[in-house]
């Protein structure tokens, strides 16, 4: 009986001191403006501002200057065409290259079009003529308007004049010569064929876990500087135990993220009409794991790094190569096998590729149980790698404890023998 007891009174005290550590590090996070700008500004407004620039998936009317020194039937029907696209518009129709090319430094225009003077006589003769087209690469929807518009232009003149020449009969007969093979173009997943659709689920998933990693990081630098003897683990009797400690601070860190996740991968995508494909019930299930990994990670190495603005230069340095780590904007099986295998330490590799998969593909938990066996593993090898990280803190906090006990003991019994003789001599004294 007593031995339940004492076991009752044990997890009893173990709840209280995890809510107390829970409150402390609640307390904590809003009263530090640096952790409080990483756990809630930067997952607010951040995905509004990435996503806002590159909500325009598709772009019209991008200016273009046209150098024609042609002069002839073929280069204006040519022309005529390409400023009937909706994507394109031929705004200045230059002398020269030299004028082209000021208009395009000024960005006046984005792209230039030029057409040589035998073009007409080429075609003529039945040979093969150039179209030149100079685009500006800075910007990818501009480029991809401009480049694929000139080549629908020149496609479909080139199967007119095949048309024009071939003598065939009938209709049939024209689309049999010019297309043997029809060839219907089906965008899957990305109907629009936008850099947006493509690239923000990506980044939002590595918001949650860069801004989870700074966060924490923060929060234990802060510890640190606060502490007596600079350890991460405070000398409290509510800090004395390892489970309550680790599960006392992950309890405030879900809880915040929770919500902010609940924005990020609910709220933008539907803000913005980014594809979401996702079932809910499956996406929670992905989440869950996604958040303990990121979180017990961010513990982890918020043990290794000792200064707050250490953890800023880290992670910030880690982000874009570890979006392209994660498949999202470069192919998976182009990366060389000891690259997967580092990306493999992070859980932002298995918690991009498993959402866009749900969120874009419409994938089911099944379909992507690879990485949510991944996320698991990596939450229970964190788990255990913090708990340990931890425990090295306690110890450490507990020898400087004791050598400041040993200390203060040791001076203490020095003042008293000081004193002790001091009043030893002044006996003698008076009994001279």
């Amino acid at each position: 009986m007593d031995k339940e007891k004492g076991l009752f009174r044990q997890i009893s005290e173990g709840i209280h001191d995890a809510c107390y550590i829970w409150m402390k590090e609640m307390k904590a996070t809003i009263q530090d403006e640096g952790v409080l700008i990483f756990f809630i500004l930067v997952p607010v407004f951040y995905p509004l501002l990435y996503s806002w620039a590159y909500n325009n998936e598709v772009v019209h009317d991008v200016p273009v200057a046209v150098v024609d020194m042609s002069h002839s039937h073929e280069s204006r029907e040519f022309v005529r065409h390409y400023n009937a696209s909706p994507d394109v518009k031929v705004a200045y129709k230059c002398n020269d290259m030299k004028n082209a090319q000021d208009l395009m430094e000024k960005e006046v225009v984005f792209g230039i079009v030029y057409i040589p003077s035998d073009f007409d006589m080429r075609l003529n003769r039945m040979e093969q003529t150039t179209v030149s087209v100079y685009c500006d690469m800075s910007l990818m929807l501009t480029y991809k308007a401009i480049y694929q518009t000139a080549t629908a232009v020149a496609q479909a003149m080139g199967r007119d004049i095949q048309i024009a020449r071939s003598g065939n009969a009938t209709d049939r007969e024209d689309e049999v010569s010019t297309q043997p093979l029809a060839i219907e173009e089906v965008q899957l997943f990305n109907p629009t064929g936008g850099y947006g659709s493509f690239i923000i689920p990506a980044v939002l998933m590595l918001i949650i876990q860069q801004t989870l990693v700074l966060g924490i990081g923060l929060s234990a630098g802060t510890a640190r500087e606060n502490n007596r003897y600079q350890d991460l683990v405070p000398i409290s009797r509510h800090y004395n135990g390892l489970f309550r400690i680790v599960f006392g601070k992950t309890l405030c860190y879900f809880m915040i993220y929770a919500v902010m996740t609940a924005w990020l991968v609910l709220a933008i995508p539907r803000i913005f009409n980014f594809t979401s494909l996702f079932h809910g019930a499956d996406l929670i299930r992905l989440m869950i794991p996604y958040l303990l990994a990121s979180i017990f990670f961010g513990m982890f190495v918020s043990c290794i790094v000792r200064y707050r603005e250490n953890i800023i230069l880290l992670v910030v340095f880690a982000s874009v190569p570890l979006l392209f780590l994660s498949g999202a904007s470069w192919p998976q099986s182009n990366l060389p096998g000891y690259w997967q295998g580092f990306s493999w330490l992070f859980p932002s590799t298995f918690g991009i590729r498993g959402f866009i998969r749900m969120n874009s593909m419409g994938a089911t938990l099944e379909d992507v149980r690879p990485e949510y066996i991944c996320l698991w593993v990596q939450t229970l090898v964190y788990f255990f790698a913090t708990c340990a990280v931890y425990r090295y803190q306690i110890l450490h906090t507990r020898r400087h404890a004791l050598e400041r006990l040993n200390y203060m003991k040791e001076r203490a019994q020095t003042a008293k023998a000081r004193n002790q003789q001091a009043a030893k001599g002044t006996k003698d004294d008076k009994n001279d």
